[in-house]
């Protein structure tokens, strides 16, 4: 009874913190009706996000002003764990609805939500059909999604709430040594990419709508965009340019970007990530230029444009086009989709297996045979700049570098098994899977409206995974139905109890002795 009385206590700060982020999440959801007063003929869709908005916000404000224990309480991770995943999950359902009164069905509606929420950017959505206020809304979510940014205005709100949150988000680095402090640090850095973004799109030719829109889809590296032929729409070398530096931004390491920021130019330069990454974007342009692009197009300046930026696209895991990737050769898809698994830096918003663990493992593997050469007495240790500091790789990092890695691959060849057997090629099956597991977006033709349901419930399910990153989801659902039975027995009595105003009475968690 002391055990489930604990358990009580603990879910009540759990249910409380997210209904705090679906209460943000609601704002997001309303945000498109700030464009009525320029599209006011899309009036009538504005339910769409009104119902959703409202009930979401209702549902997160009666969770929060309830559960949310007072003064705040410090979180584990596995408990960090359970709000995301039913944070993830709430969102998704709610911005579905959207997509719902759009016209879609049930499984079209929860896939492009679910690309939004997660950044993987595959689309079912006939964007030439669709309405400015629903494309609005879907740059809106990628860029929430991408940055955590939910997350990040929650541990602004509530420190304790922090730490254990953002470990299973991915982003338990701090800039500062205060939480609040280095969230709004974040934050700010991000707003001022996206500023800086827009302004810079307009400039370079777009429309106020398409800047904002592909500003907030390039730093999220989402790839969402408001034209069907994506970034190929413009042909311009400016606005390639632009959206190229933009998704450098959002694949770098938030702290290597505050380094960068702090003018230590030395220590970014010799960043194993930042150096990975150039040698990778610098090799994979040439074999494309030279391998692939150069006989395609009519001069070898357009084929070195379309390799550099589709090389920056797939290892940003963003998935902005500017050609057609159907017309190129094996080679040209070999390179894309070992991009796309890799994928951008840790910390930052893109997806992928991440730069620091391929490094981590190339690090290891080199350690291993000069460790086999040299003699017994000698003690080595390989290891690595990370931001500022010198980082020592530990066996046990190596371990859990190398069973992600490991998990990684083995779901990629599942799924990519699961939509082959729909009857697909099994180079389009293997590109299409990378696409949807580390969130990139680019597609080669298989996710469209027509696309068989076990295929796009199957990519939705990659895309959770791999922005959450496996463990998050495992940890979570575990801990939910370890505590299961606990919590059924005590389950009504929490909603009883906050429907009728419990008060402050047990809002502090009570300890096992």
């Amino acid at each position: 009874m002391r055990y489930a009385e604990f358990l009580r206590q603990r879910y009540r700060a759990i249910l409380g913190y997210t209904g705090l982020l679906c209460l943000i999440a609601s704002l997001l959801i309303l945000s498109p009706l700030l464009l009525l007063p320029f599209y006011r003929q899309e009036l009538g869709i504005a339910w769409g996000f009104l119902l959703p908005g409202l009930l979401l916000g209702l549902f997160g404000l009666v969770l929060w002003r309830r559960l949310t224990p007072r003064p705040a309480t410090s979180l584990t991770m596995p408990e960090g764990a359970v709000i995301v995943v039913l944070t993830w999950l709430l969102t998704t359902l709610a911005g579905a609805i959207p997509f719902l009164f759009s016209g879609m069905n049930l499984t079209h509606a929860l896939f492009e939500s679910t690309s939004g929420w997660t950044t993987a950017g595959l689309s079912v959505l006939d964007v030439s059909q669709a309405s400015p206020l629903l494309l609005f809304f879907r740059s809106v979510t990628q860029l929430a999604g991408g940055a955590g940014l939910a997350i990040l205005m929650l541990s602004t709100l509530t420190g304790p709430l922090g730490p254990g949150v953002a470990a299973v988000e991915g982003r338990q680095e701090q800039l500062l040594p205060h939480v609040r402090r280095s969230a709004r640090l974040v934050l700010a850095m991000y707003t001022a990419y996206n500023v800086v973004g827009i302004l810079a799109l307009r400039l370079a030719g777009m429309s106020w709508f398409d800047a904002v829109n592909h500003a907030f889809c390039a730093l999220s590296t989402g790839g969402f965009s408001t034209r069907a032929q994506s970034i190929a729409y413009w042909q311009s070398p400016a606005v390639e340019t632009v959206v190229i530096l933009l998704m450098l931004l959002g694949m770098l390491n938030f702290l290597t970007a505050y380094t960068l920021l702090r003018a230590k130019f030395k220590a970014v330069a010799r960043n194993s990530e930042v150096r990975q990454s150039a040698v990778l974007i610098i090799l994979g342009a040439a074999v494309l230029s030279f391998g692939v692009t150069g006989g395609l197009y009519a001069t070898s300046g357009e084929g070195l444009r379309a390799a550099v930026f589709n090389a920056v696209s797939a290892l940003s895991t963003t998935g902005f086009a500017t050609v057609d990737l159907r017309q190129w050769n094996g080679l040209g898809w070999l390179v894309i989709i070992l991009f796309m698994l890799i994928g951008g830096g840790a910390g930052s918003t893109a997806g992928g297996i991440k730069q620091y663990r391929i490094y981590v493992l190339l690090r290891g593997l080199i350690w291993e045979f000069r460790r086999n050469l040299l003699p017994r007495r000698v003690v080595t240790e390989p290891d690595l700049w990370h931001g500022e500091q010198r980082v020592f790789i530990s066996d046990r990092q190596l371990r859990q570098v190398s069973m992600f890695v490991f998990l990684y691959v083995a779901v990629f060849v599942l799924g990519s098994g699961i939509v082959a057997a729909h009857g697909y090629p099994l180079q389009d099956s293997l590109f299409e899977f990378a696409s949807a597991l580390s969130t990139v977006g680019v597609s080669v033709g298989i996710t469209t409206a027509d696309a068989p349901a076990g295929v796009l419930w199957v990519e939705m399910l990659a895309m959770f995974l791999g922005r959450l990153e496996f463990f998050t989801i495992v940890i979570g659902v575990i801990k939910l139905i370890g505590d299961g039975p606990q919590l059924l027995s005590a389950g009504r009595k929490i909603f009883a109890n906050s429907l009728v105003g419990e008060g402050d009475e047990g809002s502090q968690a009570a300890r096992p002795e």
